[in-house]
């Protein structure tokens, strides 16, 4: 056994443990419905079934060996990680929405807008997928393999572009949320002649967050982005591992930034697992620049 591959499928399990558990949380809770948890519960089964393709690549490398099976596993795990990527970028959006458009975010606007991003986000994902089933792979040509078999590099370089944009575009957004917390701080300042330690230490929490979010994001998949282009399908795999492991830790925070610290999700955990809640306990609405 490959002890990178058996680590590789550690992880899978702790993300498909950790999301599913999400998943059934804000599908067993009615109050949870609001676009803001529809994203997260996007995100959170993207994890979950990139989690699974973890341990069934394993389990196929080394019980089912098969070019079909490499192919759909590989596909698999591509369209997963790519809907967790596209699904992050949605919530960005909607947080930014929410601050910007804050009068006008509790309408159906934004629930056609909520459904149409996450329809968009799922179906070039599932495209993404199925390009190396489809033909763009390397099994009949290896001179044209990535360091990734059996995607070819201009697939990689492909979803390496992706992901660079992706992350241009969050780390935009985040800029401008940023800017719009600093100036409703500022306003509140001036209207009570004064910026309380009580605004400062919230907008200064709010900024850390976002600045942790990002980071995190960028920390994951940016080795692993910049070594798909730059790398050689004959450097020692080790390399490949060693970049591609940091960024299924995404998948495994993921839960923890999003879901586990929202005050409804933990409510509802207490619900279906301690039953120390009335089922029919009441919710705040938030707003996604609240979580």
């Amino acid at each position: 056994l490959n002890p990178w591959d058996v680590m590789l499928c550690v992880s899978g399990t702790a993300i498909a443990c950790e999301n599913a558990l999400v998943v059934a949380i804000i599908c067993y809770s009615p109050a949870l419905r609001t676009p803001m948890f529809v994203l997260v519960g996007s995100l959170a089964t993207a994890d979950l079934l990139a989690g699974l393709g973890l341990i069934l690549n394993f389990v196929f490398q080394y019980v089912i060996r098969s070019e079909t099976v490499s192919l759909l596993t590989v596909g698999f795990l591509v369209a997963s990680f790519a809907a967790s990527v596209s699904s992050l970028l949605a919530i960005t959006v909607d947080r930014y929405l929410s601050l910007y458009n804050a009068l006008t975010y509790y309408t159906e606007r934004t629930v056609l807008c909520v459904h149409t991003m996450l329809a968009g986000a799922w179906g070039v994902s599932l495209c993404l997928g199925l390009l190396p089933v489809l033909g763009w792979n390397c099994l009949h040509d290896p001179a044209a393999c990535s360091v990734v078999r059996p995607l070819t590099k201009s697939n990689v370089t492909l979803l390496s572009a992706s992901f660079f944009l992706i992350f241009l575009i969050m780390l935009h957004l985040y800029i401008e949320i940023c800017k719009i917390v600093c100036r409703h701080a500022h306003q509140i300042a001036l209207q009570q002649h004064f910026l309380t330690a009580s605004h400062y230490v919230a907008t200064k929490k709010g900024v850390s967050t976002l600045a942790i979010i990002l980071g995190t994001f960028g920390a994951s998949w940016l080795p692993f982005a910049i070594y798909c282009v730059v790398g050689n399908p004959d450097y020692p795999s080790v390399y490949t591992y060693a970049t591609l492991l940091p960024a299924t830790y995404n998948s495994m925070i993921n839960p923890i930034i999003y879901a586990y610290r929202n005050q409804e999700i933990q409510r509802s955990m207490w619900v279906l697992f301690c039953g120390c809640l009335q089922a029919k306990v009441s919710f705040r609405s938030r707003s996604p620049s609240d979580v």
